[in-house]
């Protein structure tokens, strides 16, 4: 996320503005070249820092200092991973061979930190079993080895069953074991 541009010293073109010296005191409502003259006896910078209040708030600071600082907390930022909705697609008479691979491929998805929805499709004729398609999504989710949440009850969507769900975080995984041998 990059700063906004700020305006300093003479980019500042409003006749006046609302001025806060370094220390966070407000010096009330002045002509900006006043304000600019009192930054610069300072040995400091007059910056714009809200432009859309009335008049403009301007504070004195060194402005080099404070964009040094702003850079560090930017970088300091813990990068986040962007979590993502995996769809794991599972047919009414998929074949056994089929659902445990696909419980792997849910797995995968799992361990990286996605959610996975997992949608078990009814076609045709197959609507009418609706029932024995929801106990068939049960019995692909107990082939899903990493340990889940589910976000909300399997629900049902015009072309079967839905449901997502999420690693579960409370769960720890198990030290790996040595042996001495």
């Amino acid at each position: 996320m990059a700063t906004r541009e700020l305006r300093v010293n003479h980019q500042i073109r409003i006749p006046e503005v609302q001025v806060i010296d370094q220390d966070g005191k407000q010096l009330g409502v002045m002509k900006t070249f006043d304000a600019l003259r009192l930054a610069k006896d300072r040995d400091l910078d007059l910056v714009e820092v809200s432009p859309m209040a009335q008049p403009p708030i301007a504070k004195i600071m060194d402005y080099g200092k404070y964009m040094y600082t702003k850079s560090k907390e930017e970088k300091a930022r813990p990068k986040v991973k962007e979590q993502q909705t995996k769809a794991v697609r599972v047919g009414f008479k998929t074949g056994i061979h089929d659902l445990t691979f696909k419980a792997k491929k849910a797995d995968e998805f799992l361990n990286e930190g996605h959610w996975v929805k997992v949608e078990l499709t009814l076609r045709g004729r197959e609507k009418a079993f609706a029932q024995k398609g929801l106990e068939q999504l049960e019995s692909f989710l107990t082939k899903i080895s990493v340990p889940f949440t589910r976000q909300r009850d399997p629900m049902r969507g015009p072309y079967g069953w839905v449901i997502v769900i999420q690693k579960d975080k409370r769960v720890k995984p198990a030290a790996p074991t040595t042996t001495n041998e």
